[in-house]
């Protein structure tokens, strides 16, 4: 079996993270993957992963069909709104796995974006949500419901633990946020908490691990807050799980999310994780019990000073994290899951047990 993977960012973050669990979960099927975005930094993310890569201009129904030409795959699998659109326009007959990484405010009424996405909805054999709230927010979804799971982002834990351990380096950081800087982060919030936090504690060491457009306003605001001697700005990292591990707290603002992979990440090392409550994020983080969730910043900053400044706490939130990564990581449920919406080939291998 021949599967394409479409998306259209050219950055490596967590929907693109999926689709590279997700190719290299197949290749143990012997299954041949191959990934399709615009061309960017994501093209040396998949050369160190060893997999194949074709890049495009942009996502456009042209260059869908060019790599269709191209790669002749038996199924392909989109992970954005806009990919799985642009497929539909071309894949012809050939059958459209849709994949839904998080819950665009600009898709919960109807826009020209949620329209569109309805007739990739209506053409795709079937339409993954990693969330609850992704999939009751899209404003059609009851149309699109006897083709939709609900289907909830896994991790590697042995991975994870292994990068974490093979990392030699000693990080200061009592606190982490990893992911892009983009509205959907909200990154000025993100400063504006850790500034609450740094006027009641002004030794704690923040890291801001990710790049986006937001980057250079996100450090003048760090600047304007004072946080220049608190916060540092790390800039994409291949190997984040050490710093990771080793912070106390890990917080996100997120205006909207999916299921955040960095979050699965953070649990699986134990980490507490401090968090707006945005969509897949009210599936992982319980109050009280692995972390967090607020609407305030004031609560959010009290939050964060809480954990720093209790071990107690902190060792109990962190077991509960760890517990709870267990048992929501089945790798071999999650791939038998996927593996069943695609097409039969008598000359593919069998399905997963």
């Amino acid at each position: 079996m021949k599967i394409l993977h479409l998306l259209n960012s050219d950055k490596y973050s967590g929907a693109e993270n999926v689709a590279c669990q997700i190719i290299q979960m197949m290749a143990e099927e012997h299954a041949e993957s191959a990934y399709a975005s615009p061309n960017g930094p994501i093209g040396e993310a998949l050369a160190d992963k060893g997999i194949r890569f074709f890049p495009m201009e942009k996502v456009s129904s042209q260059e869908v069909r060019r790599v269709i030409k191209e790669f002749q795959p038996d199924v392909i699998h989109a992970h954005d709104m806009g990919a799985s659109f642009n497929a539909a326009l071309v894949c012809k007959r050939i059958p459209l796995i849709s994949h839904i990484h998080n819950n665009n405010f600009n898709s919960r009424g109807v826009s020209p974006k949620s329209i569109a996405y309805l007739l990739a909805g209506w053409k795709a054999k079937h339409i993954f949500w990693v969330s609850d709230s992704s999939y009751k927010g899209y404003c059609f979804h009851s149309l699109l419901a006897k083709k939709s799971t609900v289907l909830y982002n896994i991790i590697d834990t042995e991975s994870v633990c292994r990068n974490a351990e093979e990392d030699p380096n000693q990080y200061p950081y009592d606190v982490i946020y990893i992911g892009r800087l983009t509205y959907q982060k909200n990154p000025q919030r993100l400063m504006e908490v850790f500034s609450k936090v740094a006027k009641q504690r002004p030794g704690t060491k923040f890291a801001v691990v990710g790049v986006g457009e937001l980057e250079e306003e996100t450090k003048k605001l760090a600047q304007q807050l004072n946080l220049e001697k608190n916060v540092d700005f790390l800039g994409f990292r291949k190997n984040p799980h050490k710093m990771l591990k080793g912070a106390k707290v890990m917080v996100m603002t997120s205006r909207w999310e999916g299921t955040p992979m960095c979050a699965l990440e953070a649990q699986a090392l134990g980490v507490p994780i401090v968090s707006t409550p945005a969509d897949g994020l009210t599936a992982l983080v319980k109050n009280d019990e692995t972390g967090y969730l607020s609407e305030s910043d004031d609560v959010l900053a009290e939050k964060i000073l809480q954990v720093l400044n209790n071990k107690d706490l902190h060792q109990s939130l962190s077991v509960n994290a760890v517990a709870q990564s267990k048992g929501m990581n089945n790798k071999e449920q999650y791939k038998k899951t996927i593996w069943a919406e695609y097409p039969e080939r008598n000359s593919c291998s069998a399905v997963p047990n």
